[in-house]
């Protein structure tokens, strides 16, 4: 079992540590509950090391990353980052990842940590078309830290100088230094709360992680596990890799088009995906359950006429709403909000409804 450099931190402070793709993590300190209404209230701490870091370096490696994902990378500009995908030849998904340009021939990569291996094999199989470009995994050298929820900024203030906040928003991101060290602070992140995630060499992650427990307690702050990671995205609809999007889902019938740019140059699986986008058949969808049923991956949904429809991607009891909520890959012509879902738990049906995503709006 591999562990993150604020491992001990964990153990110390009694968090419940799960087998989370081959790391021991965090799943809760306090409670699920808790956690998630601190991220929404004030601000919290997620270790999110186990996430796989890459570099792409070389003169072609924009020219790469134009071939390899599909939003399009040639409109950032230095110091700008852009969620995106990149697909298997039939528009499958491999991964949904954020790409940061660094500079014209530096470009740093995110991927989940369930696809890491995967990921890093299927882009150093074709990087060998791009002469010159180089493919470097630090996943094992860089700890990455989020900082989220509405005083995170507050508490990011407190740590760095101002100059930081005010030069930070939504998916930009800077070079500072802590402690004699290079970090990169990126606005990003995965609860829909204002926020940075930091990439941090490892010797001095916990440092950094103790300065901002330290700075951020009057804000509040807390520490979080993967549990309310979990709850806190669903509730923003945010899609997680092996539940609303997989190797057999293509992003036009994932709410995913919006990364898709199939007016951009040539990219594994666009065909798939211009072929896809001339009829779509299904699509993901939020839906609120009107019974106490939680959904959970898996489970099979009809319509009022008893038609099967769809099955369940992800579900919680939501913290915020205090009610059961679901994605589901569904077909098209259930989609419409309103429209009534029956969820099957035991060959018992459970009645519901599609509601526009978000589930929660910031």
């Amino acid at each position: 079992m591999k562990k993150t450099a604020l491992y001990s931190w964990h153990e110390e402070r009694g968090a419940k540590m799960i087998d989370f793709c081959g790391y021991l993590m965090p799943v809760q300190y306090s409670g699920i509950i808790a956690e998630h209404k601190c991220v929404r209230t004030a601000a919290g701490l997620f270790d999110v090391s186990h996430m796989g870091n890459f570099y792409v370096k070389g003169a072609r490696s924009l020219e790469f990353l134009q071939f390899m994902t599909t939003n399009d990378a040639a409109s950032l500009k230095n110091g700008q980052a852009q969620y995106t995908l990149m697909l298997y030849p039939d528009g499958g998904i491999v991964d949904d990842l954020i790409i940061y340009r660094i500079d014209h021939e530096t470009w740093f990569l995110v991927v989940n940590a369930s696809n890491m291996e995967k990921d890093f094999n299927w882009l150093r199989k074709h990087v060998e078309a791009f002469e010159g470009v180089s493919v470097e995994d630090h996943t094992e050298r860089l700890s990455l830290i989020a900082l989220q929820g509405p005083k995170s900024m507050h508490i990011l203030q407190r740590v760095f100088s101002s100059s930081v906040c005010e030069q930070l928003s939504s998916f930009q991101f800077l070079r500072t230094d802590f402690q004699d060290v290079e970090l990169m602070v990126a606005c990003t992140g995965y609860t829909g709360e204002k926020g940075v995630e930091i990439s941090i060499p490892n010797e001095r992650a916990e440092d950094l992680w103790k300065v901002f427990m330290q700075e951020g307690s009057e804000f509040g702050v807390q520490p979080v596990g993967l549990g309310a990671r979990d709850t806190l995205r669903l509730e923003m609809g945010y899609p997680l890799y092996g539940h609303e999007i997989n190797r057999e889902t293509n992003p036009i019938e994932t709410r995913l088009k919006w990364v898709t740019k199939l007016d951009k140059g040539d990219f594994i699986g666009k065909e798939a995906c211009t072929e896809a986008d001339r009829q779509p058949e299904r699509t993901i969808v939020g839906f609120v359950m009107e019974e106490r049923a939680i959904p959970r991956q898996g489970y099979m949904l009809y319509d009022s006429d008893e038609n099967e429809i769809g099955k369940v991607c992800s579900g919680t009891m939501s913290p915020t709403l205090q009610k059961p909520i679901g994605t589901a890959n569904v077909l098209r012509q259930s989609m419409e909000p309103g429209s009534a879902v029956f969820m099957d738990v035991r060959n018992k049906r459970y009645s519901g409804k599609v509601v526009k995503l978000p589930f929660v709006r910031q």
